[in-house]
């Protein structure tokens, strides 16, 4: 289930940076598959990013965690 959650964060990860990036490099039109749907602000992209981040962060430790790994060992 894990492992899941990871993709997902990962999707969302890029599809929030995308969004960002294409709002503030371009004519104000976001990157990627999400801008063609819903009109968003950058700070609501922004804001996926961090949390497609957080998950995918979330899933690794969680995966070194169940194979015994310990942070910074």
């Amino acid at each position: 289930m894990r492992e899941i959650i990871g993709v997902i964060g990962v999707i969302v990860l890029i599809q929030g940076a995308m969004g960002a990036l294409g709002r503030i490099f371009t004519d104000g039109t976001g990157w990627g598959i999400l801008p063609h749907w819903f009109d968003l602000p950058t700070l609501a992209y922004a804001g996926m990013a961090a949390a497609g981040l957080a998950l995918t962060v979330w899933a690794e430790a969680e995966k070194k965690r169940r194979k015994g790994v310990r942070p910074g060992a």
